[in-house]
């Protein structure tokens, strides 16, 4: 399975781009993990109300099995996005 996390935004409109292969990652299994607990591959987008350019805004996609799914999140905070921010710091630090 491979999961992609891109994000732009921000004070300095900064890029971030960060890939991880579960098969070939030590957190790739607690990366599936999370997936599965968040109903990632059945989960809507959270509603995108935040407002303001210095927010910064998050693709996570998954490759897994020849299908892929996609989600866009504005970090913000918000109850909305929290699950799909702890995923993401998970995906970061793997």
């Amino acid at each position: 399975m491979k999961i992609t996390a891109l994000g732009a935004g921000g004070f300095a409109c900064t890029t971030q781009y960060h890939e991880v292969d579960t098969a070939a990652n030590p957190a790739g299994p607690a990366l599936e993990a999370a997936l599965a607990a968040n109903h990632f591959f059945d989960a809507a987008p959270p509603a995108a109300n935040a407002v303001g350019a210095d927010l910064q805004r998050w693709t996570i996609a998954v490759d897994a099995d020849g299908h892929r799914h996609s989600i866009s999140f504005v970090q913000d905070g918000s109850a909305a996005s929290r699950p799909w921010e702890a995923l993401l710091a998970r995906i970061l630090a793997a």
